[in-house]
């Protein structure tokens, strides 16, 4: 069978067509290739972000020091206590630079760190400039964490806490939110303070579910909060040199130090201690 002719114009034409088909193919390929490598890409990039990190963004642990008497004192908070929960709070004054979250102990790496504290917003506007990043960091390294806002004693309870409600979204496993009051007002009356906390309390229980943890100094407490506030969890700030930050032995939580020493961070953080085993903790989580 001869083989078929065609005439010139035709004969373009199909070189043509099969040219474009060619071309349409390698097009059609290198997308699916563009494809693959950016998917593989994405799937590996967990692994590459690691092993960058092992090689090239070493972590190096400063060498920090306490006086003796602070670290004597925190060793022995540390002994007394060896059948609780330890965590630690941090804020925009430490850099996201400075923590290696993978491997945080303290006590000599022989106490695990199991729960942190972040400030979340401050007064009417203000949110804190790492929270989000570390919150995203905790959550990656299954440590128990939780959210407090800095309350500012002078300003609206509602406009703050919907500026805490809007920048902080808990969830299953989180501690309950957290009000920290430290200040005295200066153009309000102390009686008003009370009931401006109790607001901001009521709106953020309103809407988790569960009653906020009061922050505070022992001596604020006492001089300002005590029978106020009796069945809300407690976290007391106390550094000085006492077994318990309350001599009642009532509190929930136990900021003992602003010293604190941890490996696994290059810069003095607050230390805290929970008053209960770490199943304890958990209990007390958001559902």
């Amino acid at each position: 069978m001869s083989p078929k002719k065609y005439s010139k114009k035709t004969a373009k034409k199909i070189h043509t067509s099969r040219r474009k088909n060619y071309f349409f193919r390698r097009r059609i390929l290198l997308v699916i290739l563009i494809i693959a490598l950016a998917g593989t890409g994405l799937y590996l990039k967990q692994s590459i972000s690691y092993y960058y990190a092992l090689y090239f963004n070493k972590f190096t642990h400063k060498k920090l020091h306490n006086s003796e008497t602070e670290t004597l004192r925190i060793q022995k908070i540390l002994s007394d206590n060896l059948d609780k929960t330890y965590g630690f709070d941090i804020s925009h004054y430490q850099n996201k630079e400075d923590i290696k979250w993978n491997s945080l102990t303290i006590g000599n790496k022989t106490i695990p760190l199991e729960f942190v504290v972040m400030r979340a917003t401050m007064g009417n506007r203000n949110a804190d400039k790492h929270f989000e990043a570390f919150w995203e960091q905790a959550k990656k390294q299954k440590i128990i964490r939780g959210a407090y806002h800095f309350y500012r004693a002078d300003e609206d309870p509602v406009i703050q806490a919907n500026n805490f409600l809007e920048n902080v979204k808990l969830e299953s496993g989180d501690l309950p939110p957290i009000l920290d009051i430290e200040k005295i007002p200066k153009r309000k009356t102390n009686k008003k303070l009370i009931e401006d906390l109790k607001v901001w309390c009521r709106i953020v229980e309103e809407t988790y579910g569960e009653k906020p943890i009061i922050y505070t100094y022992y001596h604020y407490y006492k001089d300002f909060l005590k029978g106020e506030f009796d069945d809300y969890p407690l976290w007391l700030a106390n550094y000085n040199d006492v077994p318990a930050p309350s001599p009642d032995g009532i509190w929930d939580f136990w900021q003992f130090t602003e010293n604190g020493i941890v490996h696994g961070i290059n810069t003095k953080v607050d230390l805290d201690v929970y008053n209960g085993s770490s199943w304890s903790l958990k209990n007390l989580t958001l559902d």
